[in-house]
């Protein structure tokens, strides 16, 4: 048999074993390396693959530790865990809750505003979730609230770090997106190429962000009109009223500089992501200070939950390295570049179908495998095709912040399953996600139709 075709097929083999041990359990990051060490043996005695190759590692990760770009990782990750141990994001959501409570589906815009800033300052899915949950459930059921509008609205704010700035996926999907296009350029002979950066992503994800909030605030808003025993007010006593004012002064406006600062600093090209990140990581340790807050109890907590979550997210990307080697190697990338060029609809066709498999892969594994296995496979694929990167990325990131609000195996759901009270049922929630879905099914659309939604501002800004 021709070994070009023995390689292929290994490489078909290997991703779809790597699939079928992650829906089993087992830990991503050695699935992905172990699963594809066997596949490399087997290839190896097949003539297919030379174990020379992994050689390389060491470079890589080298490379991965030493790039100053991801060192924003663990500085924006340690930002968003410190507002919220420091029960900063706490007060946040119930100044807020006092705000708009008084207008029927007020607690629910709160959620939805708050969830938007807590994606601004953290970026992680699982975390903005769980907080908003056990913060604003209790109170919105105890309101009166339909329990499948509030846990629909807490699961759909919480996916919002997904795409909002400064969402450390954006960071990683910058990073590999960048030197994927310009290897692409270099190939179609453009030797010069527009380099990608992680401010431009960040721009890009920026107006699709609003978008996302609008669509959701404009639910919100058509629930209180058509259904206002869904979402009732919930009005305060007088002196109440009185301090309102007072409280979201100083609950509201710190942090919203903070973010602004971060966030404004990296659009507007002052600071690279790290030194913004650094800013960040300072700027919430000096606001849970001057709240009286900042404890070594919080400092510490929030320093191993940080060193926690950048860990695990290194490791996949160390076992994903292995996996991109063998799979490539093999010849993997001519597979995947065969099966989407052949695909009716070219580009846009090609791009539709990477979604698709990137929506259903959501389902089982979470968003970090995810880009670290598709977009190296797919995206050389579909630059190639024509289209920009800065659109892909922002794409990816909507796309599986979709799949991760859908019902039966989305991971939002499942995460605010956990901190939910028994009264409210996991059907609840699942009904509850969908009108979301759709608004994120529009989205997509309007994305899909008006690219300018993503590409103008970084065009504008850089």
């Amino acid at each position: 048999m021709d070994p070009v075709l023995i390689g292929e097929i290994l490489a078909g083999l290997m991703f779809f074993g790597v699939i079928g041990m992650l829906m089993l359990g087992f830990p991503v990051a050695f699935t992905l390396a172990g699963t594809s060490l066997i596949f490399a043996l087997v290839g190896h005695q097949f003539g297919v693959f030379d174990l020379t190759n992994f050689s390389s590692l060491a470079g890589r990760y080298i490379g991965f530790m030493t790039n100053e770009v991801l060192v924003a990782v663990p500085l924006f990750i340690f930002m968003g865990v410190m507002l919220e141990r420091s029960g900063i994001a706490e007060q946040l959501l119930l100044t807020m809750s006092k705000m708009f409570g008084t207008l029927r589906g007020g607690l629910g815009i709160s959620v939805i505003i708050v969830g938007a800033l807590l994606a601004a300052s953290t970026g992680v899915v699982g975390a903005t979730v769980v907080t908003i949950g056990l913060i604003s459930l209790p109170a919105m059921l105890r309101a009166g609230y339909d329990p499948k509008l509030a846990t629909g609205v807490i699961c759909a704010s919480g996916t919002l770090g997904q795409i909002i700035p400064p969402s450390t996926v954006l960071i990683f999907m910058a990073e590999m997106l960048a030197g994927i296009n310009a290897q692409v350029q270099m190939a179609k002979g453009n030797f010069a190429p527009d380099p990608v950066s992680v401010g431009d992503l960040f721009a890009g994800a920026f107006l699709p962000g609003l978008l996302l909030v609008g669509l959701y605030l404009l639910w919100m808003i058509f629930k209180a009109i058509t259904s206002p025993e869904s979402c009732p007010a919930t009005p305060f006593n007088a002196q109440e009223r009185k301090s309102i004012w007072r409280e979201v002064i100083t609950a509201m406006v710190p942090p919203l500089i903070l973010i602004v600062t971060v966030l404004g600093s990296i659009l507007g090209g002052i600071a690279t992501p790290t030194e913004a990140a650094s800013v960040g990581a300072v700027g919430a340790m000096v606001l849970a200070a001057l709240r009286f807050r900042l404890s070594w109890t919080t400092l510490k907590q929030t320093v191993v939950s940080t060193a926690t979550i950048t860990s695990m997210i290194f490791i996949i990307i160390f076992g994903a390295s292995v996996f991109s080697i063998v799979f490539r190697t093999m010849g993997g990338d001519n597979l995947v570049h065969e099966f989407l060029a052949n695909l009716p609809g070219g580009a846009i066709g090609a791009m539709i179908v990477v979604m698709l498999i990137m929506f259903v892969l959501g389902f089982i594994i979470d968003t970090f495998e995810i880009i670290f296995i598709v977009i190296p496979i797919t995206a050389p694929i579909l630059l190639m095709l024509g289209l920009d990167p800065i659109w892909l990325g922002v794409m990816v990131g909507v796309n599986l912040q979709t799949s991760f609000l859908s019902p039966p195996f989305g991971f939002a759901l499942f995460y605010l399953r956990g901190v939910a009270p028994p009264s409210v049922t996991t059907g609840e929630i699942y009904k509850g996600a969908i009108p979301f879905v759709i608004l994120q099914i529009i989205a997509i659309a309007l994305l899909f139709i008006f690219p300018e939604l993503v590409t103008w501002l970084p065009k504008a800004l850089y």
